[in-house]
């Protein structure tokens, strides 16, 4: 299968990062009936966890660069389980969880780090679904968490 997508990531400059292990019993992807689900991804960059509490010590512009970063830890997942970004079909939904304080209401703007980085990703086929959730903590003390449903292309 061609790698179409991802040469067109190189030329803009954007680069996967190496698919994150699980961290407890789960697996990272789970294809039933041509639909590839992703386990929740955390903010990583650079094999650093991404760490903070939108509301309180962290920005909106850092709430969102974390949802990105789960963005493209999602892209490394797909490609590792599907065997190319271009058997993506069409991104169905994502899940974004938000580490925030109760009194925090820009979750939805935070979820656009990923929801927009979707698009440049896979185009049209990246426009989906999306829920968009604070919650009072996230595993390791991440900010953001990102679970995923994908329609894949047959092989």
């Amino acid at each position: 299968m061609t790698d179409n997508i991802e040469k067109a990531l190189t030329a803009k400059g954007i680069d996967l990062p190496t698919p994150a292990a699980p961290v407890a019993s789960y697996v990272p992807a789970v294809e039933v009936n041509g639909l590839l689900h992703i386990s929740g991804q955390v903010s990583m960059q650079d094999g650093k966890l991404i760490t903070g509490r939108l509301g309180d010590n962290m920005s909106l512009e850092e709430g969102q660069a974390a949802a990105k970063a789960c963005a493209l830890m999602i892209a490394a997942q797909i490609k590792k389980a599907a065997g190319s970004l271009d058997r993506v079909d069409r991104i169905v939904k994502l899940g974004v969880f938000v580490n925030s304080t109760a009194d925090y209401t820009d979750h939805p703007k935070v979820a656009n780090g990923c929801s927009d980085m979707m698009e440049v990703i896979f185009g049209a086929a990246g426009l989906h679904a999306r829920s968009a959730v604070g919650v009072a903590a996230l595993p390791l003390g991440v900010a953001v968490e990102v679970d995923a449903i994908i329609a894949l292309k047959p092989e």
